[in-house]
C-alpha cells in the first residue's frame, strides 16, 4: 500500500485575526487549507497546523521539517514588509528553511508573497489598489501553459482573491505563471537553494460561503475602498453569495455577479493543488 502524505500547514494570521474570522462566521485558513489538502490527496493523508505568529510557538527544527512531504501556506492578513516585526521575520525565515529542507511547498496570496521574498525577490503595495472577490481573466503566461501546475486548467479563468500588495520583483530561479490586468502576479513558481514553493496569488481553499463571510468580515475596509456603497450594499452582496452557495442553480445570481464554474466547481477551482500533490508531493515520496 502507498505511503499517504504528511503535510504541515503554516497559518500565519495572529490569534486576534483568526478570532475576527471566526466571529464573523468565516472559517480559518488552516482549516480551509487542511480540508483542501485532504479532499486533493490521497486517503491517508494527515496535516499538521503551525501557527507562527503566536507567542511562545515552537518552530521545527531542520531535521522535523525534513519529515514532512509537503508544507502548504495559507494566506494572511500581515504585510510582508514588516520583516521588522518578529511574526513576519519568523515566517520568512521558515520559509528559508523550507527550501533548505527540499520540502516542496505550496500556498495562497501572502505565501506567494513570502516565497518570493524569501528568495530575495520584492513585495509592493498594488499600484491598481486591493483586488477583492474575484480575480478576473487570470492568463498563463507561456510558462506557465507548459507547466505541471496547470494541467488540466484552461488557458484563462478566474480565482477567489482578497488582497493589498503584490510581487514587484522576482528573484533569481523564479517563472511568472500567471498575470492578469490588475496583478502582474497571479501565480509564480520559485526554485531555491534546491527547493521548490508554487504560489499563487488567489485563493483555491476558498468556496462562495468563505467568501461571503470573508467579506462580511471586511465590510468596513471594502467601504473605505470603494467596493460597496454602505453596509446595506455589502450584506445584500453577502446575502447573494450564501444564497449561490446554497443553491448553485440560481442562475440570476451567478449571471448577476459574473460567476461560473471556475470558482462553483471544486475540481476545476482545485485544479493546482492536485497537480501539486501529483507533481511534487507524490514522487517525492517515491510514487
Amino acid at each position: 500500500m502507498a505511503k499517504a502524505p504528511k503535510y504541515l500547514v503554516i497559518d500565519g494570521y495572529t490569534k486576534e485575526a483568526r478570532d475576527q474570522l471566526v466571529s464573523g462566521g468565516a472559517s480559518t485558513a488552516a482549516d480551509l487549507y487542511c480540508r483542501m489538502l485532504l479532499r486533493c490527496s490521497p486517503p491517508g493523508a494527515e496535516c499538521e497546523v503551525l501557527f507562527p505568529s503566536d507567542k511562545g510557538t515552537s518552530f521545527p527544527t531542520d531535521q522535523e521539517l525534513a519529515r514532512y512531504n509537503g508544507i502548504a501556506w495559507t494566506g494572511c492578513s500581515l504585510c510582508v514588509n514588516d520583516c521588522h516585526t518578529p511574526e513576519v521575520a519568523g515566517q520568512i525565515d521558515l520559509v528559508r528553511r523550507a527550501y533548505r529542507a527540499k520540502v516542496p511547498s505550496f500556498g495562497s496570496c501572502w505565501a506567494a508573497q513570502i516565497a518570493v521574498v524569501a528568495a530575495g525577490g520584492q513585495v509592493q503595495p498594488n499600484p491598481n489598489g486591493r483586488e477583492m472577490g474575484l480575480a478576473r481573466k487570470i492568463e498563463l503566461t507561456p510558462a506557465g501553459r507548459a507547466h505541471p501546475l496547470y494541467e488540466g486548467k484552461a488557458s484563462v479563468f478566474e480565482g477567489f482573491t482578497s488582497h493589498d500588495d503584490a510581487i514587484t520583483l522576482l528573484p533569481p530561479g523564479a517563472v511568472v505563471l500567471s498575470r492578469n490586468a490588475w496583478t502582474q502576479v497571479q501565480s509564480v513558481a520559485v526554485t531555491h537553494q534546491g527547493g521548490t514553493f508554487w504560489g499563487l496569488q488567489y485563493h483555491p481553499e476558498y468556496d462562495l460561503h468563505e467568501m461571503a463571510r470573508l467579506t462580511f468580515c471586511r465590510i468596513p475596509k471594502l467601504i473605505k475602498h470603494g467596493f460597496f456603497r454602505d453596509e446595506a450594499s455589502a450584506l445584500r452582496h453577502v446575502e447573494d453569495l450564501e444564497t449561490l452557495h446554497s443553491d448553485p442553480q440560481r442562475k440570476d445570481i451567478a449571471w448577476r455577479l459574473g460567476i461560473d464554474a471556475d470558482v462553483m466547481n471544486e475540481d476545476v477551482r482545485c485544479c493546482e493543488v492536485r497537480n501539486w500533490v501529483k507533481r511534487l508531493v507524490l514522487p517525492s515520496m517515491g510514487q
